[in-house]
Formats: structure tokens, sequence, C-alpha cells
């Protein structure tokens, strides 16, 4: 359509010949039928209610793989940092809606899998600010709104460069 060509998956671009020497486009999901949390990964998981006692979150994808569905998790307030557990606020931590990398710690109930965030590397990744826009970590435990400077705390993670992908375009 109009020399664009649409896809309905989301995944990387890839471009190959085939026998006959015609190019070949596909696009290549990470999306695994068959992956499920296991104790000692690393999950991607969106909040989606705090307590002053735990937070529930949804998990989107383990290691980098997505999840063809969420799988309930529960971060229990002594599991959010290794240090001064007795200290921690939920409200300060996590709101719903953040994104966060978490830690499996155990398979829990029936109900959801037990999460940490109790290292460095992990914590929000991604938060919205009350203004609507994404916050930018200024410290381990503060983020700020780059519209209204207002400041919110969180439980940030310090994302280490080497696991930080960037998504490979290529422009012919």
């Amino acid at each position: 359509m109009n020399g664009f060509i649409y896809s309905s998956l989301a995944g990387y671009l890839t471009r190959s010949t085939n026998k006959e020497g015609l190019s070949l486009v596909e696009v290549k999901t990470t999306l695994d039928q068959g992956v499920i949390p296991y104790v000692g990964c690393i999950v991607t998981a969106k909040v989606t209610r705090v307590t002053p006692r735990f937070c529930r979150a949804s998990m989107l994808a383990v290691n980098n793989t997505l999840l063809r569905e969420p799988f309930s998790g529960i971060l229990r307030k002594e599991d959010v940092r290794a240090k001064e557990k007795d200290q921690v606020q939920m409200h300060k931590c996590f709101r719903p809606g953040d994104i966060i990398l978490a830690r499996v710690l155990s398979l829990g109930d029936a109900l959801s899998y037990v999460l940490t965030t109790a290292e460095n590397e992990l914590g929000v990744v991604v938060a919205t600010s009350e203004a609507g826009s994404q916050l930018i970590p200024i410290s381990w435990c503060e983020m700020q709104c780059p519209k209204t400077f207002a400041k919110e705390f969180r439980k940030v993670a310090r994302i280490q460069s080497k696991h930080i992908q960037q998504p490979k375009l290529s422009v012919r």
C-alpha cells in the first residue's frame, strides 16, 4: 500500500533471498508460546495495585521473551530492598502503571509468583508522572518529570548499559 509493507506482528525486520533469488522480508518476534516464569529469572512486569504491605504486578516478559499471556506476581514489602527493609513504604516505591524489572523469588501459591526487587539492577524502569510525561531517574529513590520538574519517589532500577538493547533498523 503506497510503497509500504505493513505487518500484523511486532518484532524485528529480517531480509533474505530465497532459492529463486527473490527478496524475502519477514518479521521475527520474540514471542514464545511455551515460556513461563521460573525461580531466579528476571521478569518485566506492570504494577497493577499497591497496598501498604505489597504490590501486585502483571508479568509481561521472562528475560527477553514476551509472554503470550500475563502471569500474576506479588511483591511483598520485605522483598523490595536488600537493606532498610523495615523503612520501606510501598507507595514511595511503586505506583500502578509502573514498568518494573523483578526477579522471581518463588512460585508462591496458585494465584501468583513471589517477586523481589532487592538488587540494584531491579526496580522501576518506566514510570509516568502525574502530568502524563515519562519520568527520568535522578537517584536510586527518585524520578523527575521533565515537564513540571516535580520529583516522585520510586525504587529505581540501575540499568547497566550492557542490558540496554537498541533496535537494529536498516534503511535501504
